[in-house]
């Protein structure tokens, strides 16, 4: 006979974290959902949703900051203030989209039905919040838009404005990744590290991308002193780890090999 007594003491002598609860997990992904939904949805009572927003927000804080010199109750009002700039870079993001890619009929189908545009609207909603220091919850936001989407955007990334994934899917852009301004980016594309040290972890390890780069499908750049160029075109399945100047075109040749099979 199972001695229930005796396997709940084992399971909690094994328990080790007394900060761990996951409704931390489920409330983030809550305010991610309702955050992105009140900038976008139209219309909607704005004042309504912040009050709302707010609330949810109050919730974080009591599950996230456990650590007493964390002041994260004072980051609502100054958090909340940025919003419109936020949106005003993702209206950029969302016309880069559209004017980029053939497939969007309209800008509404941007909004709505593009992992890319999501994935980077969630990211710089978290990164505001990862700048003022609010513990765990950007990446957490972060972390839900990789499970929707499929791309992964560290929230301590810096990326700038009309930036472009197209079709997105396996996207992974490093927390120390510099973008700059109207930067494409295809399917595939990883802005990593040369080295997952712990040790490294106050350093740049993530490339820097100047203005006008295209990035094409499954490149991987890495290491925190590599730079791309400005205007500079990264070919498809390319493996770069040291710098390129601008107006480069720096591509990948395969080497194909065919033969023919035995006739049976």
């Amino acid at each position: 006979m199972i001695n229930k007594k005796e396997i709940v003491n084992q399971i909690r002598s094994h328990k080790q974290n007394a900060n761990l609860n996951f409704k931390l997990k489920d409330d983030a992904q809550r305010f991610t959902r309702e955050l992105f939904a009140t900038l976008f949805n139209f219309p909607n009572d704005l004042d309504e949703d912040l009050d709302r927003l707010e609330r949810l927000f109050e919730d974080l804080v009591e599950l996230a900051c456990w650590e007493l010199d964390k002041k994260c109750s004072k980051v609502w009002d100054e958090y909340v203030s940025e919003l419109p700039e936020i949106l005003r870079k993702l209206n950029l993001d969302a016309k880069a989209i559209y004017e980029n890619d053939p497939a969007a009929e309209t800008i509404e189908e941007v909004y709505l039905a593009y992992p890319g545009f999501y994935a980077i609207a969630i990211y710089r909603l978290s990164n505001a919040l990862y700048k003022k220091g609010f513990p765990i919850v950007p990446r957490l936001m972060t972390e839900y838009a990789h499970h929707v989407t499929g791309v992964d955007i560290n929230p301590g990334a810096t990326i700038g404005e009309h930036f472009f994934m197209d079709h997105a899917t396996g996207i992974v852009i490093g927390e120390t990744a510099l973008i700059k301004d109207h930067v494409k980016l295809y399917q595939g594309v990883t802005l990593g590290a040369l080295s997952v040290s712990k040790k490294l972890q106050a350093t740049k390890r993530h490339p820097t991308i100047e203005n006008h780069v295209t990035i094409y499908a499954n490149a991987t750049i890495l290491g925190g002193d590599t730079v791309i160029g400005e205007h500079s075109l990264i070919g498809g399945n390319v493996w770069l780890t040291k710098s390129v100047p601008p107006f480069s075109l720096v591509s990948h040749k395969p080497e194909i090999l065919i033969r023919e099979l035995e006739k049976k």
